[in-house]
C-alpha cells in the first residue's frame, strides 16, 4: 500500500529534516513545491535567496495558474512508484485540496518555536541569505506572500508534529505517525 504524507509548517520547522529522515530511514521518495523554482532560478543564474524563489513563486504562479506547482508535484507522485512518498513544502489551502485528491495522502504539520527556527535558520544553507538573517529579518520573511497561509493548514493536518526537541523526539513522532 502506497503512503504519501505532505509535509507543512513554518520556515526551518524541520520539513526538509523529516523529509531527509524518511528518505534515508524508510526508503521513501521526496518530492519539493521548491525544486521547480530552484531549478528556475539556477537556470536563469539568479542567486538561491528566499526573496529570488518567492519572485519566481509569485511570477510562474501568476503567469500559469495559482496551482501550477502543485500540478507538477501531483503529476510527480503519480509517477511515483515507490510506497512511501514525502511532498515537501505544502503551503497553500488548494495545493491540500489538489493533493487530496490522492486517496493515499496525509498532511503533516510541523510546528517549532521561533527562536529555535531562527537558530535552525543560521546553521543549515539551504539558501544564500540563510546564515546571515537577523531575527527581524527572519520576522519579516514570514509575512511574505508565500508563508501567510501556511498556519491555516495546521488544522486541516491529520497529523501535528512538536519539532522544539531533539532529532530522536523528532524522529519518534514520525515513526508513529508511519506505524
Amino acid at each position: 500500500m502506497k503512503i504519501i504524507l505532505g509535509l507543512s509548517g513554518e520556515i526551518a520547522s524541520g520539513k526538509g529534516t523529516t523529509a531527509k529522515y524518511l528518505v534515508e530511514n524508510k526508503e521513501a521518495t521526496s518530492h519539493r513545491f521548491s525544486s521547480a523554482l530552484r531549478d528556475l532560478n539556477k537556470r536563469l543564474y539568479l542567486e538561491e535567496n528566499r526573496e529570488n524563489l518567492q519572485k519566481m513563486s509569485t511570477a510562474v504562479r501568476e503567469h500559469f495558474g495559482q496551482n501550477i506547482l502543485c500540478k507538477v508535484i501531483y503529476q510527480d507522485v503519480k509517477k511515483d512508484e515507490n510506497e512511501l512518498i514525502v511532498i515537501d513544502g505544502v503551503r497553500r489551502e488548494q495545493d491540500l485540496s489538489e493533493l487530496r485528491r490522492l486517496k493515499e495522502f496525509r498532511l503533516i504539520y510541523i510546528e517549532a518555536d521561533l527562536e529555535k527556527r531562527f537558530e535552525r535558520i543560521k546553521q543549515r544553507d539551504e539558501n544564500s541569505d540563510d546564515r546571515e538573517k537577523t531575527l527581524e529579518e527572519f520576522k519579516k520573511d514570514h509575512e511574505r506572500e508565500a508563508e501567510k497561509e501556511i498556519k491555516k493548514l495546521k488544522k486541516k493536518a491529520d497529523f501535528v508534529i512538536n519539532n522544539n526537541g531533539s532529532f530522536e523526539d523528532l524522529y519518534k513522532q514520525i515513526d508513529k505517525i508511519i506505524e
